[in-house]
């Protein structure tokens, strides 16, 4: 359980942080990168949510990126401690499988709906799906410093499976939410190369 009674320690003002081992290291590290973006990507979920309500949602999205969020923090917490061969898996915090197969469900049963695409999605439509493009490239760049992590240190394999998964999620989700309200905007290559310029 966690309990946060006093928010400043000025533990980090040299520039260190504990991880979950309680081990110091330095704040721009791979690992603590890599969860922090996890956590800027979650901020973007909470904006995404905040307009759920313009849409007319019945509560199934909402559903979804709550669990996103909290599944966000496991995550947060699988990486803030380093895999040992040897650790008690009753004691540290790692993301599961079965949370990858929740979000390979859900795109499933949302993309079923959809149409093909016939070319890449520009972000925007909805301000929800705006903001869930936002947090999905913020949820790439995560996905691309934990590969990157465990290039040098063991990580748990979920966890990188995880953020794969997550971006398609959002992207797809972003797709359904769209094709209820303004439609996706697609790009047209090179449509702009011939056009005059405004004024």
């Amino acid at each position: 359980m966690v309990k946060l009674t006093k928010i400043y320690t000025r533990g980090g003002d040299k520039g260190e942080t504990s991880l979950g081992d309680g081990s110091r290291v330095k704040k721009h590290t791979l690992r603590v990168s890599a969860y922090g973006t996890l956590d800027e990507s979650n901020a973007a979920i909470g904006l995404a949510r905040l307009h759920l309500d313009a849409i007319g949602d019945d509560g199934k999205a909402s559903n979804m990126l709550e669990r996103i969020q909290n599944d966000l923090f496991d995550l947060g917490a699988d990486l803030c401690t380093p895999s040992k061969h040897d650790e008690d898996s009753s004691k540290v915090l790692r993301i599961v499988e079965s949370q990858v197969d929740r979000l390979e469900s859900e795109i499933d049963s949302m993309n079923a709906n959809l149409p093909a695409l016939t070319s890449f999605v520009l972000p925007g439509g909805s301000p929800v799906a705006a903001y869930l493009h936002l947090a999905r490239t913020i949820i790439r760049r995560a996905e691309r410093e934990i590969a990157e992590l465990a290039e040098y240190e063991n990580i748990n394999p979920v966890a990188l499976k995880y953020a794969n998964r997550l971006s398609d999620h959002l992207f797809v989700l972003s797709r359904h939410i769209n094709a209820r309200s303004t439609g996706d905007i697609l790009w047209s290559p090179g449509s702009n190369r011939t056009l005059e310029p405004d004024g």
